[in-house]
């Protein structure tokens, strides 16, 4: 079975930093790429970034870049998302999806991304 499973997800301060853990299964992160995407109540799921299937080439959206770095452990079938100084409209929740073979990935259009986690909460408040 493919399998997306997030999780590291939590209450953090503006400014802190989490880290999220996508673990994957039924497939290998070689031949997919993995995107984040996050999703506040009542608004649309929007990208975050992604890392690309063979070559590891990562995309962020402009609004994260600095911010936020993905990375993957290929041996754990896991791709991560350090999400450094966070802010508090980022409060939403956080998916990782997986499409295959696409070696550079964007999440402008998540209709590519065909296997969804069920998501991890992330939230920004004082």
């Amino acid at each position: 079975q493919v399998q997306l499973v997030e999780s590291g997800g939590g209450l953090v301060q503006p400014g802190g930093s989490l880290k999220l853990s996508c673990e994957a299964s039924g497939f290998s992160l070689d031949d997919y790429a993995i995107g984040w995407f996050h999703q506040a109540p009542g608004k649309e799921r929007e990208g975050v970034s992604c890392i690309g299937s063979g070559s590891g080439i990562t995309y962020y959206t402009d609004s994260v870049k600095g911010r936020f770095i993905i990375s993957r452990d290929i041996a754990k079938n896991t791709v991560y998302l350090q999400m450094n100084s966070l802010k508090p409209e980022e409060t939403a929740v956080y998916y990782c999806a997986a499409v295959h073979r696409w070696g550079r990935c964007t999440v402008v259009a998540k209709e590519v991304y065909d296997y969804w986690g069920q998501g991890t909460q992330v939230t920004v408040s004082s």
